[in-house]
């Protein structure tokens, strides 16, 4: 195992607090074999997280839930790269030795099972259908935290989940919903209602008695019946719909909607505004080389017509607001939630450069490094368009 030498040494080295005591504690005293081993595992579990194995080992620390769902996704890496099962039980095997451990010094108060087969399998088939589809962003195990960090930094900028004038809604269907945040809130503040969150993979696993979900491919057309909700949401989807099916989803969001209910979409720009030359580089590679083939919007076609493709599909009271947020931590809590957003998003797609040959890992690297003291220093913003209307009674 190539990648193991000298893996031990490197990881006992450690600051001897947090996790990196931990893993210093948890190859003490093993045979430089083993050590080396399990120094291995952990840093291939790092590698997957884009992260130090310090970082790594801290994420994997923070709660069950969290925990869970990053094992299943490491167990889905491993089996995508072909590794026979016996290594990817070993690695697993790891990961939960090492959470023992941090349960037994007292780091941690719970503990989380293995992947089954039948989850792994589940979740392959949910990555091949996302791979298969439209969306920008590459799967990877951060991606959930990424999409709640979008969700805070919005909750905060606007004071409340959605725009729309709806008091007291009875079913509400949230397009696209991630990893079902927007949707479990809704829940929380309108007890009575059902929330429906479709996406094309699986939901939370844990969530409030009144939400449902739904998997399913928007681009094939809503499983719902005409007439069904008193308000639909969609947002973030510029970077998942391809520009020429933008009238036909509206169309189909406002089929599903019931007489006098109200259809609400949040979209941003798709590229920041206030861009130092690093940020412009980088996502001028993303936009020509990853968006463009993909069909999607590359300029702010979507977040110019937002509002138009409400009334062309036959909304009234249609209403408008846009709204400047800012990227980086000159903007408080959520210039610093999206600035953190903007970090995992251009270190993925500098990975997914790099894997296409259009840029070494050392320039995808100093992109990221550069973009970001671009942020501070252009006091770097991403406009967004909020627009919800009425369907006719």
């Amino acid at each position: 195992m190539p990648a193991a030498e000298g893996g031990g040494e490197a990881l006992a080295g450690a600051p001897e607090a947090g996790p990196g005591r931990l893993m210093a504690r948890f190859l003490a005293g093993r045979s430089p074999a083993t050590a080396r081993a399990y120094a291995a595992d952990l840093e291939d579990y790092a590698r997957c997280q884009d992260s130090p194995p310090e970082e790594a080992v801290r994420a994997l620390l923070l709660d069950p839930g969290s925990a869970r769902r990053r094992l299943l996704e490491y167990a889905v890496e491993l089996r995508r790269r072909g590794l026979a099962p016996a290594t990817r039980r070993r690695r697993l095997a790891t990961l939960r030795a090492l959470l023992g451990m941090a349960r037994e010094q007292g780091m941690i108060t719970w503990a989380v099972e293995p992947p089954r087969e039948g989850e792994v399998e589940l979740a392959m088939t949910e990555r091949v259908e996302r791979e298969r589809s439209s969306y920008l962003f590459p799967r990877h195990p951060g991606e959930a935290d990424r999409l709640d960090l979008q969700h805070h930094a919005l909750r905060e900028a606007l004071g409340r989940n959605f725009l729309a004038p709806v008091e007291a809604p009875g079913r509400v269907l949230d397009v696209g919903t991630g990893t079902g945040r927007w949707g479990i809130e809704v829940c929380w503040e309108h007890p009575e209602a059902l929330v429906v969150g479709l996406d094309l993979v699986a939901g939370p696993r844990e969530h409030p008695s009144g939400y449902r979900h739904v998997r399913g491919n928007l681009l094939q057309g809503l499983p719902f019946q005409s007439d069904t909700f008193d308000l639909v949401h969609q947002r973030y989807l510029v970077s998942g719909i391809p520009l020429g099916e933008w009238p036909r989803v509206v169309a189909e969001l406002v089929r599903v909607t019931r007489p006098g209910g109200w259809v609400e979409l949040v979209e941003p720009t798709m590229a920041f505004s206030h861009m130092g030359p690093a940020t412009r580089r980088a996502w001028g590679l993303v936009q020509d080389h990853v968006a463009a083939p993909l069909g999607l919007d590359t300029a702010r076609a979507v977040f110019e017509a937002l509002d138009g493709y409400l009334r062309q599909a036959g909304l009234e009271a249609v209403v408008r607001r846009e709204l400047v947020l800012p990227v980086g931590e000159w903007g408080g809590r959520v210039g610093s939630f999206l600035a953190s957003d903007a970090r995992a998003v251009l270190t993925r797609m500098g990975e997914l450069l790099r894997s296409r040959s259009l840029i070494p890992a050392e320039e995808a690297a100093d992109l990221t490094r550069r973009s970001t003291l671009e942020f501070e220093e252009h006091h770097t913003t991403w406009p967004l368009a909020i627009a919800f209307g009425r369907r006719p009674g």
